[in-house]
């Protein structure tokens, strides 16, 4: 019996992680690195695309065709929107809401459930069981939406307010709180207008609350900081989304919106 194939585009730790898995679960796995060229076979799935945030756009604009309608896609990235993968033509893609962290040199942290929903669920799933490490399913495309919109707040909040106060999540919560909302309810208004649906606001804030919890310790911003306010200003501008806090915090900076 033929061994299922898989592809990874972007072999960060993210990329390496479900390499990992996939190939404990019997797949063979084909990494795309920087540069080299995407194969075309439609059968080739899960096609995970496993690049960071800044090179999302060139990378699914560089899928073949094939690749782009077979349902076979992965998306993983942290603030992912539909507005970066409906326009290119990816039909159906399988969303993959991480909730771990891996550093070179260190253990895979889990900060809560990961989840995925899509065509492909099962294939992730499968490599996450195989990892040991926790993932449920989502039960529908909107709940799936919902959870990207969590993890999104979350990314984005946490990284806004440590432009402004610096320290842990733990310490955002325990001390920065009124910040810590005011930037979530921006960050939510901002998405439901970009995907042109609501949200239950307090559920997500609830969310976000618990993932500061769940680990007190980790650092509420990193290098990737002051990329991700520029972003989301991006985001803001082009929806016409009032983000006076964000802003705030970005003019401190010297920055303007930019994707």
């Amino acid at each position: 019996m033929e061994r299922a194939h898989a592809v990874i585009v972007g072999m960060g730790q993210i990329g390496r992680t479900l390499g990992e898995g996939l190939l404990m679960a019997g797949y063979t796995v084909t990494p795309v690195l920087r540069g080299q060229r995407y194969p075309t076979d439609d059968a080739l799935r899960p096609f995970i695309i496993a690049t960071g945030e800044d090179d999302l756009a060139p990378a699914l604009e560089r899928l073949p065709e094939p690749i782009k309608k077979a349902s076979s896609v992965v998306l993983l990235q942290n603030e992912l929107l539909p507005s970066q993968w409906e326009p290119v033509g990816i039909l159906n893609p399988t969303l993959f809401v991480v909730w771990f962290e891996r550093k070179l040199g260190k253990l895979i942290s889990v900060l809560r459930p990961s989840v995925v929903f899509g065509p492909q669920q099962a294939a992730i799933q499968e490599a996450m069981d195989r990892l040991g490490l926790a993932c449920q399913q989502a039960d529908s495309f909107h709940e799936a939406m919902e959870q990207v919109v969590i993890k999104n707040v979350y990314i984005w909040a946490t990284n806004i307010a440590s432009l402004r106060v610096g320290g842990t999540t733990g310490e955002l919560v325990k001390n920065h709180f009124a910040l810590v909302r005011s930037l979530s309810h921006e960050a939510l208004a901002m998405q439901e207008a970009v995907m042109q649906q609501r949200f239950d606001g307090d559920r997500v804030m609830d969310e976000v609350i618990a993932a500061l919890k769940a680990d007190p310790a980790h650092q509420a911003g990193g290098r990737s900081a002051k990329r991700r306010l520029e972003r989301f200003l991006a985001h803001a501008a082009a929806e016409k989304i009032d983000v006076p806090v964000a802003q705030d915090i970005a003019k401190a900076h010297g920055l303007s919106p930019k994707l």
